[in-house]
């Protein structure tokens, strides 16, 4: 086995920092040479992320500009990540996902002739534009990758499907998972206590929502909102919490809808340990977030997904989750369905079919594999 070699992760959101900070630990403890580079495409939720667990980067690029549009932002990220890869001979690139941070690094890899190792390969949702631009981001991440990194069969089976080579195909499981397991007690304690003081109560009829995604902007946003606001007026002894993204076709919209209810909590974005809180005390889970769609199953949440197409279809599959668009209708019937009974009797005993929590593992293993 080759040890000491020389490893540049790229990241750049949260969901990246999330599941790649177990990834990032189990590497170093096997003495890569681990570089972190964040490009902050989310800067202070990246960064306080990878926080939680211990971690921060050794890079930081600042691509972000006001108003920057994707023609920009990739531009940007490329001529960016150039310099970091020749300012350093590396091995091997690593990146997580399907976000423009993952792409370009994946690309800067393959510029470089560096081995591109993606982490969360095969997911498709089969509409080149839901989600956009990511479904066609990670169909282009899987042409120029070395080793690809799914989180299920299903996933190894489409990247067959799309004639990439099986023996460059491992199926690992999902790190989202092994970092639901990797908080510390004293982190998630806290998350506790900041929940306490947004009055919102931990029990039996606590409703988190997330909607956040581009493809739900305008008349799809309406849709939903006016499906909440219906459920607020007729489950009046639930607690209806939704952390508001900053996106401001999302938050003045989402605030004009909700913002005068009493039994709804309309908050900041929230952080990572926090949201796990949630998720994990939570009766109903309404959502586009395709991470929520991994870990709530963890804990039994019964999940409803604002989506019409979803890259996760394991969790639709397993009877975890259902897809209900925006359509005001089927929102309003299945989150009626669930919120009518007691929470005990509509918990998930299905296992998570996104992972096990060992998913880090058996990516290093593969990795030095890779290196002998």
């Amino acid at each position: 086995m080759n040890k000491y070699k020389n490893l540049l992760i790229i990241l750049g959101t949260r969901p990246e920092a999330i599941k790649l900070a177990p990834l990032i630990l189990n590497l170093r403890s096997e003495k890569y040479n681990v570089v972190v580079c964040n490009t902050e495409q989310q800067k202070e939720l990246s960064n306080q992320a990878l926080s939680f667990f211990g971690q921060k980067a050794d890079i930081n690029l600042s691509v972000m500009t006001t108003d920057q549009t994707l023609f920009a932002l990739q531009s940007n990220l490329l001529l960016k990540l150039k310099d970091v890869l020749a300012n350093r001979n590396f091995d091997g690139v690593l990146v997580q996902g399907d976000t423009m941070s993952a792409f370009c690094g994946a690309l800067a890899g393959f510029y470089a002739k560096v081995p591109v190792f993606h982490i969360e390969a095969g997911l498709r949702s089969g509409d080149l534009y839901e989600p956009f631009p990511e479904e066609a981001l990670r169909e282009m991440i899987s042409k120029i990758t070395a080793l690809h990194f799914a989180p299920t069969i299903f996933a190894k089976e489409t990247l067959i499907k799309e004639n990439i080579a099986e023996d460059k195909i491992i199926v690992s499981g999902n790190t989202g998972i092994d970092a639901l397991n990797s908080l510390p007690e004293n982190v998630m304690e806290k998350a506790l206590s900041d929940l306490r003081s947004n009055k919102i109560e931990i029990n039996d009829r606590l409703v988190l929502i997330t909607v956040h995604r581009r493809e739900n902007h305008g008349d799809r946003l309406q849709n939903i909102l006016k499906a909440i606001s219906e459920l607020v007026n007729i489950f009046k002894d639930h607690t209806f919490v939704l952390p508001v993204h900053p996106n401001p076709n999302v938050r003045q919209n989402v605030h004009n809808a909700l913002n005068s209810y009493n039994n709804v909590r309309l908050l900041d974005p929230v952080d990572y340990p926090v949201l796990v809180t949630l998720m994990k005390n939570s009766k109903l889970i309404l959502t586009d977030s395709g991470g929520i769609q991994e870990e709530a199953p963890s804990f039994g949440v019964p999940l409803l997904v604002l989506r019409y197409a979803t890259e996760r279809s394991e969790g639709v599959e397993a009877g975890v989750a259902k897809l209900v668009g925006a359509e005001y209708r089927k929102i309003l019937d299945e989150s009626s369905y669930i919120l009518e009974r007691d929470k005990s009797l509509t918990r998930n005993k299905v296992q998570n079919p996104y992972g096990d929590g060992e998913a880090s593992i058996r990516i290093v293993k593969s990795i030095n594999k890779f290196f002998i």
